[in-house]
């Protein structure tokens, strides 16, 4: 008799899939997953191989129930009568070997995610059980049989290790749910359809950097600009020839200064010098993907190979539960990875499969977290920090924080659990950029643009007269979407729609591209200079535009001078203005209260004369001082509890480590695309990801957005 672990889907003309072929393949998958993670870890890497390993093999051993087989066969319809992943842990939790143990955490949590540790163990024999006793004895009694029909569709496989005496296991079990949720979610949806699979590029490190040396030279070749070109030779020669050994690097080169290249070029002489596998350049915004996503792709793709496989972009949440939705998750196994820091720290904090299944592709790999002042709300830094000093350590990971106006948080005791080494003694970056080059581009900053402020709040009506009494164009920048699209129609309405553009997440990333392309085409015009956009925090970093003057809504010090790189940028004159103002909150302009803190640091500051790049550590010491980042920092650290494993609540860290508060779906605006994917084809990945939008969850059921039945998880814009 065949044992199915898949039904087949008549409808599409898939046929079932057989128990033995999806759980060999699980295993080979976990294991080949697990297997390179563990070439960066001495320390862990034998572990995660066993226990991926075997969690590979036994997460479906519940599948093997009569009652179960019946439903996969078809003789029964609904869902699978008997709880199918108590099996697994059962059987592995009976043999009482550390590994197996791990194993079963593994098997347990496969579809629920991993639990609460303290919970768990509260429940004492029955750990990482079913938590129905009828159903806990139900397998217990046929536990035997489903182990002898296993051994009747796969050989066993011996991976047994020595014990780890160690407490620092929370990267450990969520690297090996990756190793085994991949291998799962990969193969069925491999069985259902997905032909997207393919063996990703190689980083081939060093000939890439041979060929960024080649395109940053002839942009020096192509540049009209002596000073900036002068800058950029010295920051690019300083990055690539920094000392590849420390495997947490900084660098505050200016705006401007070409990061964008010479850090990547940093990484990949570091990438060589370790034997690492691939590059993941974490960015804070949507919006700056696909400008850093173009220059890589045509700096360092080599002859012959596709760009979109060798830099992929990861826009927006793509983690979908959904078997038939999976083929859409964005994974990170191309050789350079371009995402955002939301999807960058969440996948490091999160407990469900669907998330955590590309962080097995982490390991190993040379991380640049660019524009690192506006990664991270300040009280989530301090488990962040300790997560990638352990990456670091025992991973193999190797990081460059980067930023115009870096804050250089890790020097703050703040930051560090009370206590720890760290705190006694905050850690010292080594620096990518030497003192001579960083001192010069100072002195150039301080040139190019200087920082005012309006200490007068302004309704609607003052605020569009105030910004039309200067010459454009003009770069204005509010703190929420509602504030931004009400000034923006209000601009269009006084003066005429040509006299304004407007950018904001609710786009979604192909029209934030055509938006961009018209605002950098409207800049190039000499003659065309009475005009705004009108953008959200989204365009304040990492943007290569320049326009003549800027206005930013109070928020922090750091935002502020984020702005600054967008005006002037080119230094085309001396002293380009910043505003700082305020609104008259309404009705229509909404003021951000999560910024509330930073926009009183940064009223202090102007007050005493200390706006600049240079203040930027001490504007975020006071806003730690000001707001409650120790209570909620706390709460976070006490849910990891990095002294003891067996204590670690890993639903409550996911719950708490969010970089944006938001639960969020994705939903399709693009008609064609949304007429593909009602009718059952799949789109790809990228094209999803650039003709789709993040709504509120709350909001589907009130704007009735339509799921598509092919694919759940996903909407349909109808308006």
């Amino acid at each position: 008799m065949k044992y199915l672990a898949h039904s087949a889907r008549l409808d599409d003309d898939i046929p079932a899939q057989e128990y033995g072929a999806h759980i060999l393949a699980s295993r080979e998958r976990a294991y080949s997953y697990a297997k390179e993670c563990a070439r960066y870890s001495p320390a862990f890497g034998a572990t995660l191989l066993a226990t991926s390993t075997l969690a590979g093999e036994y997460h479906d051993l519940g599948k093997l129930d009569s009652a179960n087989q019946d439903v996969l066969r078809g003789l029964r319809s609904g869902k699978l009568p008997v709880p199918h992943v108590d099996a697994g842990a059962a059987y592995l939790l009976r043999a009482g070997i550390q590994t197996e143990m791990y194993a079963a955490l593994i098997c347990y949590s496969h579809h629920r995610g991993l639990p609460s540790l303290p919970e768990e163990l509260n429940r004492s024999k029955d750990w990482l059980r079913d938590t129905r006793r009828e159903w806990r004895l139900h397998t217990d009694d046929r536990l035997d049989e489903y182990l002898r029909l296993h051994r009747q569709c796969v050989a066993g496989q011996d991976t047994s290790v020595l014990p780890i005496n160690s407490n620092q296991l929370h990267v450990l079990w969520r690297l090996s749910l990756s190793c085994q949720a991949d291998a799962d979610h990969g193969d069925t949806a491999r069985h259902y359809g997905d032909s997207s699979a393919r063996e990703p590029p190689v980083l081939r490190a060093k000939e890439r950097l041979a060929a960024l040396d080649d395109y940053v030279a002839t942009l020096q070749k192509e540049s009209d600009s002596e000073n900036r070109n002068t800058l950029r030779q010295a920051i690019y020669g300083a990055c690539r020839d920094a000392d590849t050994a420390p495997s947490l690097q900084a660098c505050d080169a200016p705006v401007g200064s070409g990061k964008t290249t010479a850090v990547m070029a940093h990484l990949l002489r570091a990438a060589g010098a370790k034997g690492l596998r691939r590059i993941i350049v974490v960015l804070p915004y949507t919006n700056i993907i696909s400008q850093a996503v173009d220059v890589y792709r045509k700096a360092i793709v080599l002859q012959g190979e596709n760009p979109e496989e060798v830099v992929a972009e990861h826009h927006h949440q793509a983690d979908y539960s959904a078997p038939d939705s999976r083929r859409f998750a964005a994974l990170w196994d191309s050789p350079i990875v371009v995402t955002t820091a939301v999807q960058f720290f969440e996948t490091l904090a999160a407990n469900m499969p669907a998330a955590l299944r590309k962080l097995h592709h982490l390991p190993g790999s040379a991380v640049f977290i660019d524009e690192a002042h506006a990664a991270l709300p300040s009280y989530l830094w301090p488990l962040a920090w300790l997560w990638l000093n352990e990456l670091s350590k025992d991973w193999g990971c190797h990081y460059v924080f980067a930023s115009g106006s870096l804050s250089r948080f890790w020097e703050l005791p703040d930051f560090h659990p009370i206590g720890s080494v760290q705190e006694r003694e905050p850690p010292m970056l080594a620096e990518l950029v030497s003192q001579v080059p960083r001192t010069d581009a100072l002195t150039r900053e301080k040139a190019r643009v200087v920082y005012r402020t309006e200490p007068v709040a302004m309704d609607l009506d003052a605020l569009v007269n105030w910004l039309g009494e200067h010459q454009g164009p003009r770069l204005v920048v509010l703190n929420t979407v509602q504030s931004a699209t009400v000034v923006a129609r209000e601009l269009s309405n006084r003066f005429g729609r040509n006299r304004v553009e407007h950018l904001s997440t609710a786009l979604t990333p192909a029209d934030r591209e055509d938006t961009l392309a018209r605002v950098r085409a409207r800049l190039r015009d000499r003659s065309d200079s009475n005009w705004s956009l009108v953008a959200t925090s989204c365009v304040e970093a990492g943007v290569d535009i320049s326009f003549h003057v800027g206005f930013r809504e109070r928020a922090s010090l750091m935002s502020l001078i984020q702005l600054g790189g967008r005006v002037n940028r080119g230094h085309e004159r001396d002293e380009a203005e910043i505003w700082d103002f305020l609104i008259t909150p309404s009705a229509l302009l909404r003021v951000h209260p999560q910024l509330k803190t930073a926009a009183r640091v940064l009223g202090e500051l102007f007050a005493e004369g200390k706006v600049g790049p240079e203040h930027c550590k001490e504007a975020l010491k006071r806003e730690i001082r000001w707001s409650d980042i120790s209570k909620r920092k706390d709460e976070i650290l006490v849910a990891e509890s990095l002294g003891d494993a067996r204590a670690a609540n890993f639903p409550k860290v996911a719950e708490l480590f969010k970089v944006i508060d938001s639960d969020t779906v994705t939903v399709v605006v693009t008609p064609r695309l949304q007429d593909r994917l009602k009718q059952g084809y799949w789109c790809g990945k990228r094209e999803l990801q650039r003709n789709s939008v993040q709504i509120w969850g709350w909001r589907v059921e009130e704007l009735r957005l339509i799921e598509f039945p092919k694919f759940p998880g996903m909407y349909g814009w109808q308006y």
